[in-house]
Order: C-alpha cells, then sequence, then structure tokens
C-alpha cells in the first residue's frame, strides 16, 4: 500500500473512531440550540443552568440562578456546586468555546446529563450581576 493511502486509512479510522466515541452515550454530552435550552428551562424542573466564566464574567452579568463552576476549576474530581451526577446540567458561557470544554470534561467525568447550549453573548433572556 502506498504512503499516501495508508495516510488516508489512517486519517479516516481516526476521524470515525473519534465520531464514533462522540455520539454513542459515553463520556458524550448533548449540544443544542439556545432555543432549545430555554425550551427546556421552561418544562424542565430538576435542572442547574450552569455558568462556566470566570467569576470577574459571572459577576458582571449571568443567567438568573446559574450556578458559577468556572471552565479551568473542572479537573479530576467533580465539582461541589454539583453533586448530583445524574441532574440535567445546562451548560453555558461568554461564546460557546469554554462551554463545550467544560460540557465534555464533566461528561468525562460520569456526569450523565450535560447539555451544551452556548454562549450569553447570544442570550436573549433576562440576566442579573453580581457575585455568587
Amino acid at each position: 500500500m502506498s504512503r499516501w493511502k495508508q495516510t488516508a486509512a489512517s486519517l479516516l479510522l481516526l476521524l470515525l473512531g473519534g465520531c464514533a466515541a462522540r455520539n454513542g452515550e459515553d463520556n458524550a454530552y448533548r449540544q443544542v440550540t439556545m432555543d432549545e435550552a430555554v425550551q427546556l428551562m421552561e418544562t424542565e424542573t430538576d435542572y442547574l443552568v450552569v455558568d462556566v466564566r470566570t467569576p470577574e464574567e459571572f459577576e458582571e452579568k449571568h443567567i438568573p440562578g446559574a450556578v458559577l463552576v468556572p471552565n479551568e476549576s473542572i479537573a479530576d474530581e467533580p465539582p461541589a456546586a454539583l453533586p448530583d451526577r445524574e441532574q440535567m446540567l445546562l451548560i453555558y458561557c461568554r461564546s460557546g468555546n469554554r462551554s463545550k470544554q467544560a460540557a465534555a470534561k464533566l461528561a468525562a467525568l460520569g456526569y450523565t446529563n450535560v447539555i451544551e447550549f452556548g454562549g450569553i453573548n447570544s442570550w436573549t433572556g433576562e440576566t442579573v450581576s453580581g457575585a455568587v
């Protein structure tokens, strides 16, 4: 097999393997639109809205009732602010990058109902300011 074909085959396997892991239930999170997140907040009762920005960003403005768990603080242990690994967690940040990182880390820690919905920059609902 030519070197080019070997490289192409390796890349294909890598991509397919990544897709399979991402679409499976293990260590995965769900991504929804802002509108879908709002609908979940209106229809569900047992959920937490989790802001993964910095404390300074949170203090400036956040979604009412949100819990602050900075992305940088999520490591090898489950965050103390998120004791129930089965509770629905609606994750957001400023623009959507850190929320994806945090959602992946929480799913890897065994959280089973992690939903990422982007950033507060796109949020059209009410916001509040102030510390935790």
